[in-house]
C-alpha cells in the first residue's frame, strides 16, 4: 500500500470523529468532510458562525452565507497545512441539507471563489450533518 500521511491543522475545526482532516497519498490530497465551524472549537453549536440556537436547540438566527465563507476558509486552511492549495483542488463533493432553499445562495458564492480554478463538483441533499451546520464538503486536490 502507497504511504497515507495523515494531516491535522490547529487552523481549521476539530474533526468530529476519530480521523484526521486530510491524508496524502502519492500526489493526491483527500480531505474528510470539512464543515464551518471555526478553528479551535469542538462539536458544540457555539463554533457555528451564523448559528445562534434558543435554550431548546431551536434556530434562533441562521446565516448560510457565513457558513458558506467558513466552510471555504477551513476547506483553504486544510489545504495549506497539507502543502497544497486553492487552486489545485480537482473535485469537489457539496452536501447541502436544504437543497430547494440554499442550492443558489451556494452557487453564486461558489462562481466567487471558483473563477479561476474550476474543479469537478457534485452537490446533493441530505437529512442532517452531524453538528448543527447547513454544510459540509469533501474535497480532492493535488500535491507536491
Amino acid at each position: 500500500m502507497a504511504d497515507a500521511s495523515k494531516i491535522s491543522t490547529t487552523n481549521a475545526p476539530k474533526p468530529v470523529g476519530l480521523y484526521p482532516h486530510a491524508r496524502k497519498v502519492g500526489t493526491l490530497l483527500f480531505l474528510s468532510g470539512v464543515g464551518p465551524r471555526t478553528a479551535g472549537s469542538d462539536t458544540n453549536d457555539s463554533g457555528v458562525p451564523g448559528l445562534e440556537l434558543d435554550h431548546n436547540g431551536n434556530f434562533k438566527a441562521f446565516d448560510f452565507e457565513a457558513q458558506v465563507h467558513s466552510v471555504f476558509q477551513n476547506v483553504k486552511s486544510i489545504l495549506e497545512a497539507s502543502g497544497s492549495s486553492w487552486e489545485q483542488l480537482v473535485d469537489v463533493t457539496v452536501f447541502l441539507v436544504d437543497m430547494k432553499r440554499d442550492f443558489h445562495t451556494f452557487n453564486r458564492l461558489y462562481a466567487e471563489y471558483f473563477q479561476e480554478n474550476q474543479p469537478c463538483r457534485t452537490t446533493v441533499e441530505i437529512n442532517s450533518l452531524p453538528t448543527p451546520i447547513a454544510i459540509e464538503l469533501k474535497c480532492i486536490a493535488t500535491v507536491e
